[in-house]
């Protein structure tokens, strides 16, 4: 099984997370993945999720690092190579391609739609009416080209859907809930980074201009000028990072910028010792992040413009677009009584688990668990 990726880095988090819990499952259920991504230079080797090949792509400018596989010829030599018995892309654009490759070679081919066209279209300034338009000629292309189109959310299908596409199905992500778990609140963490102010907000988010971190900022200077004394902590890098530090000194908020957190346990802590989370991208069709903080018994606020209300549900809050309604959305959560939210929390994060999630996404692939041995010789060498 043949999985090809682009805008994956060390520091990715969602995407990256979705594509080593989908390959340790697929492994575990006895195929053989292969993951393919662009990188500096060439490399290939085995790991937990499989055999991973990285080939030298080019950096998209202003993406903050991102990379793409734009060498066709050597993709295409490589699928050649590995004749794979399905292929699943993670890339509707740049590789929207090999959903054509793979109908002249009669392999299966699924695409996993991480995000809406239009939604992406209108982070980026495109009018709706336009990006609609050019989301529909995008999607009527990709639907064509591929076997399978799969949705983590029922609010990802309906631009599908609003297409006429048949070949749709739903796949919800998961979180581990061993890892993410209430019991690692700590309160001394907590007292670390609240510095002395009543609340802990936590940001976990690419800082790029599609997840509008800019309105976690807002949001605090909304609470703190209602007389909510808050801090926020901000896990994440990306290449809006040094206009949000320079806009928050500006605005003397106590916002703690702490850049990419790559220790998955450490990450953990600091979403168990927040009193809330934020997940202000609109364009969001699953949120990993955010179930992240449930499981950790941590309640969201999301955008009520993604995918995200529907993941959270009661958990969480939704709220309009503006800062305002961020604020009022987290002095709702924190006027319930704290074990009751966070018990809340837990309890949806409970509903997703990776085993299900590998399960829907086999299922999509019309590969059921192989016969025999769950490993072959070869793959654990």
């Amino acid at each position: 099984m043949v999985r090809l990726a682009n805008f994956v880095t060390p520091t990715s988090g969602g995407l990256r997370t979705a594509l080593d819990r989908l390959g340790c499952g697929y492994l575990e259920a006895g195929h053989e993945p292969v993951l393919v991504v662009p990188g500096d230079v060439a490399s290939d080797h085995h790991t937990e999720q499989g055999r991973i090949v990285t080939l030298p792509g080019p950096v998209l400018p202003g993406t903050g690092g991102y990379r793409v596989l734009a060498d066709r010829r050597r993709v295409r030599r490589l699928l050649d190579d590995l004749a794979p018995d399905r292929i699943e892309v993670s890339d509707r654009t740049t590789l929207r391609w090999t959903g054509e490759w793979a109908r002249r070679a009669r392999v299966p081919a699924v695409m996993v739609s991480h995000e809406t066209a239009d939604g992406v279209l209108r982070t980026w300034g495109v009018p709706p009416a336009l990006a609609a338009r050019a989301a529909d000629r995008l999607n009527r292309r990709t639907a064509w080209a591929f076997a399978r189109i799969v949705c983590t959310t029922e609010w990802a299908e309906r631009e599908f859907v609003r297409i006429g596409a048949r070949n749709v199905v739903r796949a919800p992500l998961g979180v581990d809930l061993e890892r993410c778990r209430p019991g690692r609140r700590s309160t001394v963490l907590r007292a670390r980074y609240a510095d002395g102010e009543r609340v802990v907000l936590l940001l976990c988010s690419r800082l790029s201009v599609e997840k509008r971190p800019g309105m976690a900022l807002d949001a605090l200077e909304e609470l703190r000028g209602a007389g909510v004394a808050a801090a926020l902590v901000v896990a994440g890098d990306g290449p809006l990072r040094g206009v949000l530090e320079r806009r928050a000194r500006e605005r003397r908020l106590p916002v703690r910028f702490l850049g990419h957190v790559a220790d998955r346990e450490a990450l953990a802590d600091l979403q168990a010792a927040a009193d809330v989370c934020l997940a202000p991208g609109p364009a969001e069709t699953f949120g990993l992040s955010a179930l992240e903080a449930l499981a950790c018994g941590t309640p969201v606020v999301v955008s009520a413009s993604s995918a995200l209300p529907e993941v959270v549900g009661t958990a969480g809050a939704a709220a309009a677009d503006t800062p305002a309604a961020f604020a009022t959305a987290v002095r709702g959560l924190l006027a319930a009584p704290e074990p009751e939210r966070r018990r809340a929390a837990r309890a949806r994060a409970e509903g997703f688990s990776w085993d299900r999630s590998v399960a829907a996404f086999l299922r999509a692939h019309d590969a059921l668990p192989a016969p025999g041995p769950r490993r072959s010789e070869e793959t654990r060498r």
